[in-house]
């Protein structure tokens, strides 16, 4: 697994909705499971912060921005499938260590 690397994180959500409630605690988790001390993460909710919306050109929420490290990755949904989000933020395992 990749174990370096300091990780930059914003997770924009519309209110307390059901699925922005999910995305947040799927992604809490993930974080302290495979990210423990390496990451930040702000969650930003664009009704309270509205000018968040238009500087991320937010097509659908929520909504996980990783900043860093490069390359710039987005993720629409609750998060719940939590192998896919790995892969996008590129901690999941290494092929040869593959079954």
């Amino acid at each position: 697994m990749t174990t370096k690397g300091h990780y930059v994180l914003r997770l924009y959500v519309t209110g307390m909705t059901q699925r922005s409630t999910e995305a947040v605690a799927n992604l809490s988790a993930l974080c302290r499971q495979h990210l423990a001390g390496r990451y930040e993460l702000e969650v930003i909710d664009v009704q309270q912060q509205p000018e968040f919306a238009n500087g991320e050109q937010l097509v659908a929420t929520p909504l996980l921005v990783k900043e860093l490290p490069l390359p710039m990755r987005r993720f629409i949904g609750n998060l719940a499938d939590e192998e896919r989000v790995l892969v996008g933020l590129e901690l999941q395992p290494d092929a040869e260590q593959a079954p």
